[in-house]
């Protein structure tokens, strides 16, 4: 991915990430810089905090990156999945109910959410929920649409 622009966060900025992060995750950032990375023919804007790529903008939102959402945990916008999932999600499928162990109630359709195994609790995709959190567990159906996910072009850029 070709770099367009990249330039430090001025402090209320990084403020709004902070809180916008809170509200939703229930996690707080905490960095000593702030940079936004914006990229070449393709929609992706990164926020690098002290030089990794943990805040990503999904439709002019900010949500964690995979890797940002495996350095801070996040306990909210949560959904799980079983190991019979995790090469599909780690490959970018959306998710499909049957995969699906648990999910956060506080998910309304349209959310971001993060997607993460259950036996370690890494981290493995970041999508979109099509249903409302305590309606995600299930026979059948796909349920979040894969927007981020481990090895894709945002995963492997390095600040």
């Amino acid at each position: 991915m070709q770099v367009k622009s990249r330039h430090h966060l001025r402090s209320d900025a990084v403020s709004d990430v902070e809180t916008t992060l809170e509200e939703q995750l229930g996690v707080s950032p905490d960095g000593d810089a702030y940079e936004r990375v914006e990229f070449e023919n393709t929609d992706w804007e990164v926020i690098l905090i002290d030089g990794e790529p943990q805040v990503a903008y999904f439709d002019d939102e900010p949500f964690l990156t995979v890797r940002g959402a495996n350095v801070y945990e996040p306990e909210k916008q949560l959904v799980t999945v079983d190991s019979g999932a995790i090469s599909f999600v780690s490959d970018g499928a959306d998710v499909m109910r049957p995969g699906i162990t648990a999910a956060t109630d506080d998910i309304s359709p349209d959310d971001l959410v993060v997607i993460a195994e259950e036996t370690h609790g890494k981290v493995l995709a970041v999508g979109r929920a099509r249903v409302e959190g305590s309606d995600m567990v299930g026979d059948e159906g796909k349920v979040v649409e894969s927007l981020h996910h481990v090895g894709d072009d945002l995963y492997e850029f390095a600040g």
